[in-house]
């Protein structure tokens, strides 16, 4: 389910994104080209602001994530029965319907942010310098054994927070709509004052990983 869906909807998003910026004109913009163009614009003043090296990757990544996470949180915001109620038409009795709920794929994507992170960490500071860095930060060479445990376990938290961020809030979203679904004729009043909320959740969640990783992406281009 969750490749499926996070697949189609990827493909949607971006062949939407890519469609837009072929018939893009330097005229008066469409409403979809306006549209594009803020969340662009948006994006890339995020990554001026915060990352001050030189890459042509920082800004597309950004851009992806935030996109990507939030047409995927945007999932919860379908009736949580509709979609299962239509697999279950053509024979399919288990759909999950929001993968961003799924921790699978939130590790997928920031061990991948983790792995782009080492990655500039060896290309700006090359093996010597990485490698420097993580045995004399914060403290000096003396204490190099000290900076070398510290250095790991920051390290480590860094993919393990940011799965785990965007997992448990969309997760808890999701139980959230469950529990007023099963209230029948009164999820009413319920769902749409929460709805409303989780728009703001889902962007925030979208937000806060694209914004970590441009930091990160920072932090890996410039020297302790």
């Amino acid at each position: 389910d969750t490749l499926v869906i996070s697949g189609l909807l990827g493909i949607i998003v971006f062949g939407l994104m890519a469609k837009v910026a072929g018939k893009a004109t330097s005229g008066v913009p469409g409403g979809l080209q306006n549209f594009v163009e803020m969340v662009v614009g948006l994006v890339d003043q995020q990554v001026k602001d915060t990352f001050h090296g030189k890459s042509a990757l920082v800004t597309p990544l950004a851009i992806t994530i935030f996109v990507w996470v939030f047409v995927m949180n945007a999932m919860d915001l379908i009736p949580v029965d509709f979609l299962p109620l239509l697999a279950g038409a053509v024979g399919i009795h288990y759909l999950k319907a929001v993968p961003t709920t799924d921790p699978n794929l939130t590790f997928a994507m920031s061990i991948t942010v983790f792995c782009i992170m080492i990655g500039m960490n060896l290309k700006v500071k090359g093996v010597g310098g990485f490698l420097h860095e993580v045995f004399s930060a914060p403290f000096g060479m003396k204490l190099a054994p000290v900076n070398f445990i510290f250095r790991v376990v920051e390290d480590i938290a860094k993919p393990i927070s940011l799965a785990l961020r965007l997992f448990g809030n969309m997760y808890a979203g999701e139980m959230v709509f469950i529990l007023i679904a099963l209230l029948g004729i009164w999820q009413l009043p319920l769902a749409l004052p929460w709805a409303l909320f989780h728009i703001l959740i889902i962007t925030l969640q979208a937000f806060v990983f694209m914004m970590l990783t441009i930091v990160y992406m920072s932090m890996a281009s410039e020297s302790h």
